[in-house]
């Protein structure tokens, strides 16, 4: 298919690597263009615009976690494209690995900012957008994790940050529904998916976890994406959609 995802322009945080590359590779395939933001990989952004062409790609340097930085990728987004039609709430990091009794406040008030908090002020900076430029409509997409269903043992800052993402998306959905503001938030919930992130040691135990046998790809996270996206899932408002091989079932 094409086409599906015609005239939108869509902000994509960690978009140039990883997850967020493999959304962004399925929202230009479907006509969409892409503000792609990075607070590191510079690299990684200017390559990702040269893939796609800068007529449909634009990199912004940003911290998610800044109301400075959504300031800056909101202002760039609407000078190049005009509007906001879709927000992927992408970025994220994990935490250092340590039990709770020895994690230091700052290993976990890093993860909480980034994933949570950044997840806050992007919500809070594309609403405001899409009023402003797009007559209130859009979609909000915030990647959680299958850690935000069932926690991870040696993940408890992961797996509170990604678990507040998922009832914060509920929340904001029924707040701006309950107001008739026409902007929709789901969540997103990948399983194991294959990028540098997994480490090659432990990707034989992390196989047999996964009862389709086999790790997803960016681009499965990347094509639930679309469809949320998308005006096909225009009802589909403060939803879950997990993808993780089985994982859940």
């Amino acid at each position: 298919m094409a086409d599906r995802l015609k005239d939108k322009v869509a902000i994509i945080t960690g978009g140039v690597a990883g997850i967020g590359l493999g959304v962004a590779e399925c929202y230009v395939r479907e006509g969409a263009k892409v503000v792609l933001t990075a607070n590191h990989n510079v690299d990684g952004g200017k390559k990702a615009v040269a893939q796609f062409g800068d007529d449909k790609a634009l990199f912004v340097q940003m911290d998610v976690a800044t109301e400075e930085g959504w300031n800056k990728v909101i202002k760039e987004t609407i000078a190049k494209f005009g509007k906001l039609d879709i927000l992927v709430n992408n970025a994220g990091i994990g935490g250092d690995g340590s039990p709770i009794e020895n994690m230091s406040l700052d290993n976990w008030n890093k993860v909480i900012n980034v994933n949570l908090t950044g997840n806050f002020l992007g919500v809070k900076a594309a609403i405001n957008a899409m009023k402003d430029t797009n007559g209130g409509h859009g979609s909000i997409i915030n990647v959680s994790s299958v850690a935000g269903l069932v926690g991870l043992p040696m993940a408890p800052d992961y797996s509170a940050s990604k678990g507040g993402t998922r009832m914060f998306s509920h929340a904001v959905a029924l707040s701006l529904a309950q107001r008739k503001i026409d902007i929709r938030v789901n969540s997103v919930h990948p399983g194991w998916i294959d990028t540098s992130i997994v480490p090659e040691q432990a990707k034989a135990a992390i196989l047999q976890t996964i009862p389709v046998g086999h790790m997803g790809e960016p681009k499965d996270i990347g094509e639930i994406c679309v469809y949320l996206g998308s005006e096909e899932s225009k009802y589909a408002n403060g939803a879950e959609f997990t993808v993780d091989g089985g994982v859940r079932a």
